[in-house]
């Protein structure tokens, strides 16, 4: 059994006048949600990063009495400790706290009351700059006796805002001027939001290709302004797609992002127009962010490939080492999944995996790190992993999800977004132009951040056919 951390007090006896302690901790967005759920505070200010960029701070800041309660937590924890009853605070705030700020709470005993038991401690608050930021006064009562108790473990907190989260990692995105995309019969309100929100963002300039008639009565029922879009003006979702992949073939739309119409529809316009094709299998991949995993993950194929063979899945990993390359992992660690972890003739997808990490070994697949087959749950879990005695840097710890089948990774990841509160975006790889694609019950944020990761890969598409041959 894994031994408890402790803690232990700092006694009134053990205090002096000018002892110290500090904490150090950095603001995240995941903070200022969690405080807003714990004290109910939901002032726009720190939730609403619309509203916020147009007050005097210029973004979203921390609730005040979160640096307050990082006082709070020196006091309780460490200094003095367990046994410590407040009995008063006092506080100024003098700067705002932005995400990604870093304070340091410092905190110093400045007096000491032999016959009451009362110490007094100067507390301050300073970021990154060295400027303060809260300044204050506690009135403490410290523990008269030596008290140590094992750490209390407190359940993991998700927060389970998958648009913010989408949000976060799009604006973190340095993607240049934006793309020219098709967006193909976007006809309902979710598709033709979606493309403006990516306009306005800056991610894609968007070229809307449907029936204007319909495009027209979305933007008056709705309040849209479609004047800065380019429209295509065709008869219906064939001839949308149709008009879409010319574009492309024409060098006018650099990336494709799919509307109203059904996914079929316009692979098939794509597959069909041989100047599209790459050689290499298209695949889907979708990008998912999970409360309860340190780091996106990416999944492949739960879209496209029904059933794929070998040969069909060492492309899926191909585009899927490209993508996660673009998205700044230098060696992606990739985990092939199947239902055990041991290489079986009963299960083809262990066959398959095994394959797989052999073709790699050879060189026939590079840029990434394989192993499998992998189990779902040692995948994603060191702990699993180390109790089934799976020695590998890819259990555990992967980057990316290759799923034996489309019934497996369709299931996996509706899962994922229905269950674990992932959000999600994706793309389609493997053709001459990346493809934004959703599911049609996706709502404007996915489909404003599939088209962000199309513009990645279109990007780094482009970075990769001017990079000199060596």
């Amino acid at each position: 059994m894994r031994k408890p951390l402790m803690m232990q007090n700092i006694t009134f006896d053990e205090l002096s006048v000018g002892q110290t302690a500090r904490l150090v901790r950095s603001l995240s967005q995941a903070d200022i949600q969690a405080f807003a759920a714990v004290s109910g505070d939901l002032n726009p200010a720190h939730l609403d990063a619309e509203y916020a960029e147009g007050t005097r701070f210029h973004g979203v800041i921390a609730h005040g009495m979160w640096g307050g309660a990082l006082i709070s937590s020196v006091l309780g924890n460490e200094f003095p400790g367990p046994g410590t009853i407040y009995l008063e605070q006092t506080l100024a705030f003098h700067r705002p706290v932005h995400i990604g700020d870093t304070l340091s709470i410092v905190l110093t005993v400045t007096e000491k009351q032999a016959g009451s038991g009362v110490v007094k401690l100067d507390c301050q608050a300073l970021n990154q700059k060295g400027e303060s930021v809260i300044s204050g006064l506690a009135t403490v009562l410290a523990p008269k006796h030596k008290i140590s108790r094992p750490r209390p473990e407190l359940p993991e907190m998700h927060l389970f805002d998958p648009r913010a989260r989408l949000e976060a990692w799009v604006s973190s995105l340095k993607l240049g001027a934006p793309l020219p995309c098709a967006v193909v019969h976007p006809c309902d309100i979710e598709s033709l939001e979606g493309a403006l929100e990516a306009a306005r963002r800056g991610l894609i300039a968007p070229i809307l290709v449907g029936p204007e008639a319909k495009l027209r009565a979305l933007e008056k029922q709705h309040g849209l302004d479609l004047s800065a879009c380019r429209i295509e003006a065709v008869p219906h979702s064939h001839a949308a797609a149709a008009r879409a992949v010319a574009l492309a073939v024409a060098g006018e739309a650099r990336m494709l992002m799919k509307g109203s119409l059904h996914t079929d529809e316009l692979m098939r316009a794509v597959l069909q127009e041989p100047a599209l094709r790459t050689g290499r299998r298209v695949s889907h991949v979708f990008r998912f962010d999970i409360p309860s995993y340190a780091k996106p993950l990416l999944l492949s194929d739960a879209a496209i490939n029904i059933a794929p063979g070998l040969e069909d899945k060492a492309d899926i990993v191909r585009n899927v080492i490209q993508l996660a390359q673009a998205l700044g992992v230098a060696c992606p660690k990739i985990a092939l999944l199947s239902a055990v972890e041991t290489v079986t003739e009963k299960i083809a997808s262990t066959l398959d995996a095994a394959a797989l990490c052999k073709m790699a070994e050879r060189g026939q697949i590079k840029g990434g790190l394989l192993d499998g087959p992998l189990a779902f749950d040692n995948a994603i879990s060191l702990e699993a992993a180390r109790i089934k005695g799976i020695a590998s840097p890819v259990a555990g710890d992967a980057d990316v999800l290759i799923v034996p089948d489309l019934e497996s990774g369709n299931m996996l990841a509706k899962l994922l977004e229905y269950m674990a509160g992932a959000s999600s975006c994706g793309v389609v790889l493997g053709a001459r132009v990346p493809i934004a694609l959703t599911s049609r019950a996706d709502g404007p944020a996915s489909r404003m951040a599939s088209a962000a990761l199309a513009a990645v890969v279109a990007l780094d598409m482009a970075q990769r056919e001017a990079a000199p041959l060596v």
